[in-house]
């Protein structure tokens, strides 16, 4: 069963219904359903399907597709020598259908661009010289290699530029959509716990698909991560060398901004990572910014130029602070760290991450859906005369008014005392000053079990709760 992915399905229905031949990319990070969404959305039934072979060559590619041209009705096909001769005999056993749509789904792509192997020339004659002078071609393709489909396919500027009529970028599951699997597989959690889940985890089906319901959820974060023999014990590596070719350079990103909660400025960058201020920092950026593992943003009165880049990808950053010094020594360590310190440091970090990433859901709870906003953590060093100040998040709306929003994780409703209260009121101060904002500024509490009813909880203008960020 397809969970959620309604938008999607809904592009992909659109394109197999349109009068005219259509060319789409579906592209996102490993492990995120890409595969899955396109098989359940046409039902397992393709005029042709074909899988590229991992780390193989042209020529075992050019078996492979034989075999499936052979398997998938061209029974007499020859064995092509190239892809020329490939495509051309994709284009017969086209023309051989009697679908009313030809669908063409091509999978892992990347890989069957080996070196040397004339693999593009071949797929966009195939596109611009037969699939374009039809109206019955629907061609698909995905590969988890995204720098190779963002930089040959989306930002081609050979002969298949502007040739993509959709693109499907599948980001992770939200909150409301792993409760939506939850539920269908019987996994009986409650919220805190999907939260907890989501907070390691992220929003990966596949990440999700391999808990055991006849585990606690602190038991199966042990059984997957914890251990000399746990499944997701190497995933870091594979999923960055899964996306890019050469991924040293991505990680040696992803490992600075690891170690700063707010991100860092493209100079920061550049120090920290040790890499060199060109155009192939400027594609680094964008490409992992293209998979949903950072975010840029603009702080109110930053230049263009001195945009922040953010970690924002749970998986990664729960890596970073549990699995990149541990051995796989000690296969209970999770369950032995919860209520301990370190758990209660990382946990509300990891909150503030999972609250960037539902804004949407913020959004509408505090009922400016339609609103224009710009959304963005904001610190202000300190200095001999002036305290400095963080806030969690920023909501910068179009409609004159800025919400400030202070995130806490706890076990228990947050109750808010005297001194929390001039805390916030002191950060409220400093931002209004710093920033000579005329916008009206109102103090907005996000917390996973809601607020204790206080005379202090009467100055917050507003208040999302762990049910808001389900929506």
């Amino acid at each position: 069963m397809l969970i959620g992915r309604h938008k999607e399905q809904h592009q992909l229905l659109a394109a197999a219904n349109s009068q005219y031949s259509e060319f789409v990319a579906v592209y996102g990070r490993r492990r995120v359903g890409k595969t899955f969404l396109v098989r359940e959305t046409f039902n397992y039934k393709f005029t042709f399907y074909h899988t590229g072979l991992a780390r193989k060559n042209t020529r075992e590619q050019l078996q492979s597709f034989h075999l499936a041209l052979r398997r998938q009705g061209l029974t007499k096909a020859p064995q092509p020598s190239n892809w020329l001769e490939a495509f051309d005999m994709l284009e017969t056993l086209i023309e051989n259908s009697s679908d009313k749509k030809k669908v063409i789904f091509i999978d892992e792509m990347p890989w069957m661009d080996a070196p040397r192997s004339h693999f593009l020339t071949a797929l966009e004659q195939f596109w611009n010289g037969f699939a374009t002078a039809r109206r019955d071609v629907l061609l698909i393709v995905c590969g988890s290699a995204t720098s190779w489909i963002i930089n040959k396919i989306v930002r081609n500027h050979g002969g298949l530029h502007n040739r993509l009529t959709q693109r499907v970028f599948l980001r992770p599951f939200t909150l409301a959509e792993c409760e939506e699997y939850v539920q269908h597989f019987g996994l009986g959690m409650t919220r805190r716990q999907i939260l907890e889940g989501y907070m390691i985890l992220g929003g990966i089906p596949y990440y999700w698909s391999l808990l055991d319901k006849g585990l606690s959820l602190a038991q199966n974060i042990d059984a997957l991560f914890f251990g000399r023999h746990a499944i997701l014990l190497h995933e870091y590596d594979e999923l960055y060398a899964s996306l890019f070719n050469r991924p040293q350079p991505y990680t040696s990103v992803i490992e600075a901004l690891g170690t700063k909660k707010v991100g860092m400025t493209r100079q920061q960058l550049v120090v920290a990572s040790q890499l060199p201020d060109n155009g192939h920092l400027t594609t680094i950026l964008a490409e992992l910014e293209y998979c949903g593992f950072i975010r840029r943003y603009n702080c109110i009165g930053m230049k263009t130029r001195q945009a922040i880049y953010q970690l924002i990808d749970n998986f990664t950053l729960f890596y970073f602070k549990f699995m990149h010094e541990n051995k796989g020594n000690d296969k209970h360590y999770w369950s032995k760290i919860i209520d301990k310190p370190l758990y209660y440091a990382w946990s509300g970090l990891a909150f503030e991450r999972v609250c960037l990433l539902h804004s949407e859901a913020i959004k509408a709870k505090l009922g400016i859906t339609g609103v224009l906003t710009d959304e963005y953590s904001w610190h202000k060093d300190g200095t001999a005369n002036q305290a400095g100040a963080q806030i969690d998040l920023v909501i910068d709306r179009n409609d004159g008014v800025i919400n400030l929003c202070e995130i806490k994780f706890s076990k228990v409703p947050f109750s808010i005392n005297k001194e929390y209260d001039a805390a916030l009121q002191r950060k409220k101060a400093i931002f209004c000053e710093s920033t000579r904002t005329t916008k009206a500024v109102h103090l907005t509490m996000i917390t996973d079990q809601g607020l204790v009813d206080n005379p202090y909880a009467r100055d917050i203008h507003s208040q999302v709760s762990e049910d808001d960020l389900f929506r």
